[in-house]
């Protein structure tokens, strides 16, 4: 393994973002560490100042992510990998979701994510080379009650990170989507809001989710989430989309066939829908 590249991972104060800033400074790469509290990954830097930056970074807020990238240039030189980890989580009804808490999520699951991308690409472009890593759900391609609107910004992401890929491949930039089923994070804990459903005939279908009660008992190891996404980021064609987890397996799995005999059930509608 080639460990001279240079990492920036939003979010790395619990999860994703932690194990996998802990695995790549563990591999000797060089990485720049963010959270919005530089206390909250004070230790991650500890014995590796040579190797590793942290900085204070919101992805809401333009000036910290420009003053991160130019860190990141300044120290390094160059930006090989950005891992677009930092997100947030919303359980609600999509009837009774609060608009200000739903807006939020979209400025950090979306517009962050897109800001900081639009930061690192003329470095990418300029060095004809770079992977952007984008950690989306299993909820970006699959719907469930109870976290509609955190569906939307995942759906979102997919979408624009899979036209994303179709531009920059000619300056010979990778992205990826990961795509995790649950696992064992603060997303559904002290990183998510919640609306409990005041409407009876919801309450039900809502609760398992809005309670988080699967939080601390989810399948999903983070620490083996955060190999293979260092595994991906060294391969010369990584994939355009990563599941992880079995239940993210399982359920796309399962949607994308009963989507296919959907569509064929309705071919002739479909294809009969164009001039003749």
């Amino acid at each position: 393994m080639s460990n001279n590249k240079v990492w920036i991972i939003t979010g790395c104060s619990t999860g994703f973002g932690r194990e996998l800033a802990k695995a790549t400074i563990e591999a000797g790469y060089n990485v720049v560490v963010t959270a919005r509290k530089l206390n909250a990954i004070a230790d991650l830097v500890s014995g590796n100042r040579d190797n590793v930056l942290a900085m204070e970074l919101d992805v809401t807020k333009p000036d910290q992510i420009e003053k991160t990238v130019k860190g990141a240039i300044a120290k390094f030189g160059r930006i090989d990998v950005l891992v677009n980890n930092a997100g947030v989580g919303y359980f609600s009804s999509i009837e009774e979701a609060d608009e200000e808490e739903t807006r939020r999520m979209f400025e950090i699951n979306f517009w962050g994510l897109m800001h900081m991308t639009n930061a690192v690409l003329p470095y990418m472009r300029s060095q004809l080379s770079g992977h952007i890593i984008n950690i989306s759900s299993i909820g970006g391609l699959a719907s469930f009650p109870g976290v509609g609107y955190y569906n939307g910004t995942k759906y979102a992401v997919e979408g624009i990170s899979e036209s994303l890929a179709k531009e920059v491949a000619s300056f010979h930039i990778h992205v990826t989507l990961i795509e995790p089923s649950n696992f064992r994070t603060d997303w559904s804990g002290r990183s998510a809001a919640k609306t409990h459903s005041a409407i009876k005939e919801y309450e039900e279908l809502i609760a398992p989710f809005v309670n988080g009660e699967s939080h601390g008992k989810e399948a999903g190891d983070p620490k083996k989430a955060a190999e293979a996404i260092v595994n991906i980021a060294e391969l010369d064609e990584p994939p355009l989309r990563l599941l992880l987890g079995a239940e993210a397996y399982h359920t796309v799995v399962n949607k994308y066939s009963e989507s296919l005999e959907h569509f064929e059930k309705w071919k002739d509608v479909a294809v009969n829908a164009d001039f003749q």
